[in-house]
């Protein structure tokens, strides 16, 4: 899907006025940018840095593409253009970006993009694609992170309600990107090894009618050492003893049987990976005597149950009823960590559910979350902005009514600076050719547009933020493109080094963003030089 061709009708309209007027070759800067963090936080985290590496490097028109381009553009279009665009690559054309997983704020250039400048223009639109969704779902998935905690184990269960196949995976590569641990998207999980979770669903446990249905029942132990014979009756001998149990006592009574031999099949199937969806008919009185039951019978034979999920209802009384259940059963029937058996929660779960859940007090261990976290369903785009900063060695200025719509001019370079306790305490933009911050030397930090908002700054450590990762034709050294497993570490390494307040859910610290004095002074002489003088009369 992603070729020359996904992109808006204007950049062509462009690339040809550029060319006619001969300015197609002029050397131009663009930065990659966003002006405000997504759900109402005070951080993003920047991802789709690989795809558009990928894209650059295969940048190319195919005959078809020509001819098709050729067919749209108002004529008259002159045919030189058209061999012009045949010969289009990638090799004149420079980007700097931030390391992708990084942790990165509003108006700092996340790509620095320089080249020819009809070609850079026909780079906008699919760059922008490319970055805006998967930054806004990483970051959508490092914000349910940042709720559910460390230590419980987060699946992304989106696939079916993603938009549309290219979505899909997306979703999945950028949420696990942004802490989730396990994906249940197949296809997802051969392209980018994420790890692959999943269990049956409510038409499996429907599909049964009775344990008659269950026709070989042998099992064998999990160390090969012995054969059961009879499986079924087995898991029947223990929900007897559970309906019997002093400590489980009144909490159930018959059980529904079409239930239970869904689960007797399944664990037949997967003796090793036995994990039930409890909530079909009632999770209290029949889900969870039933898990128990082939669980227990399982145990019996070396293996291990993986645990439940539930799928509707009161998610924090249900989990701590059967983490209740399975305390019980260890107690009672002396069976080594069954208190402990994993409980997943899934039904349209998303931050709110998680921080209600953590408030009321649960006993889940992992969340399954779908629709809220792959559509971005609190905020649908990140707002990403590609703007011309300087054209043949001239610094160029966007204006705006809206003083947060004002570009930053120039070629810059940009730094994140370290205070005492480890935790960054500010970005900052200077001109390519300035100095760069040191350590232990004072810096004055000025908000681009604000004059009363400044600080000096004595940083600990600095950090250069834009690396070059495509260099073209030219013999600069570029960065290599870490493995998918790697940018999720530097993604979890640099949540945990932020500081507290930028993260919370209510009222975050906003980051501080700013530019150097230099480039301060700069920035509003060329806005007093570029906007008009007007006149009263």
């Amino acid at each position: 899907m992603v070729t020359p061709l996904l992109t808006d009708l204007y950049q062509f309209t462009m690339a040809y006025a550029y060319w006619k007027a001969g300015k197609h070759d002029e050397r131009a800067v663009f930065d990659l940018y966003f002006r405000k963090n997504p759900f109402g936080g005070e951080y993003t985290i920047f991802a789709g840095l690989e795809d558009c590496i990928r894209f650059v490097a295969h940048f190319n028109f195919t005959e078809d593409e020509i001819a098709f381009v050729r067919a749209t553009l108002p004529p008259p279009c002159e045919d030189s253009f058209f061999d012009y665009l045949r010969g289009l690559d990638c090799s004149d054309i420079e980007i700097y970006s931030i390391s992708e997983g990084s942790v990165v704020f509003p108006k700092v250039p996340l790509l620095r993009v320089e080249g020819p400048v009809a070609v850079v223009q026909l780079l906008e639109t699919p760059f922008v694609n490319l970055i805006n969704y998967a930054s806004l779902v990483a970051t959508n998935a490092a914000r349910h992170r940042f709720v559910a905690g460390k230590s419980k184990l987060l699946l992304e269960f989106g696939l079916r309600r993603a938009q549309g196949p290219d979505g899909g995976i997306s979703a999945s590569k950028y949420c696990y990107m942004g802490g989730f641990d396990a994906t249940s998207n197949v296809a997802a999980g051969r392209l980018f090894g994420i790890p692959l979770r999943g269990t049956h669903s409510h038409a499996f446990v429907s599909s049964f009618l009775s344990p008659d249905e269950i026709l070989e029942k042998s099992l064998c132990s999990c160390d090969g050492s012995t054969v059961c014979e009879d499986f079924v009756s087995w898991v029947q001998t223990w929900l007897s003893k559970l309906k019997r149990s002093k400590l489980l006592a009144g909490i159930f009574g018959e059980t529904n049987q079409s239930e239970l031999a869904a689960f007797m099949s399944y664990a037949l199937a997967f003796p090793n990976n036995f994990l039930a969806l409890v909530d079909t008919y009632d999770v209290v009185r029949s889900g969870i005597p039933n898990f128990c039951a082939v669980a227990l019978a399982l145990n019996d034979l070396g293996y291990k149950a993986q645990g439940i999920r539930l799928d509707s209802g009161d998610l924090a009384y249900l989990s701590c009823e059967a983490r209740k259940f399975f305390h019980s059963i260890e107690t009672e029937f002396g069976v080594p960590d069954f208190g402990r058996t994993s409980i997943t929660a899934s039904n349209d779960l998303n931050e709110e559910t998680l921080d209600d859940l953590n408030k009321q007090g649960h006993e889940v261990d992992a969340f399954g979350i779908g629709t809220h976290l792959v559509t971005c369903y609190a905020q649908p785009a990140l707002g990403v902005v590609f703007k011309l900063v300087e054209i043949n060695n001239q610094p160029r200025i966007k204006l705006s009514e809206d003083v947060s719509k004002v570009s930053i001019p120039c070629k810059k370079r940009c730094y994140r600076l370290y205070g005492k306790e480890g935790y960054p305490l500010v970005d900052i933009m200077t001109g390519e050719n300035e100095p760069s911050p040191k350590v232990g030397e004072r810096i004055l930090c000025r908000h681009p547009f604000n004059e009363s908002k400044r600080a000096y700054v004595v940083p600990q450590k600095v950090e250069e933020l834009l690396k070059c990762y495509w260099s073209g034709s030219s013999d600069r050294r570029r960065e290599e493109l870490p493995p998918i497993k790697e940018i999720r570490d530097r993604c979890i390494d640099q949540l945990d080094r932020m500081r507290p307040d930028h993260m919370r859910r209510l009222n975050p610290t906003p980051y501080k963003v700013s530019v150097s004095a230099k480039l301060y002074d700069f920035i509003h002489f060329l806005w007093l030089n570029e906007a008009p003088v007007g006149e009263l009369q």
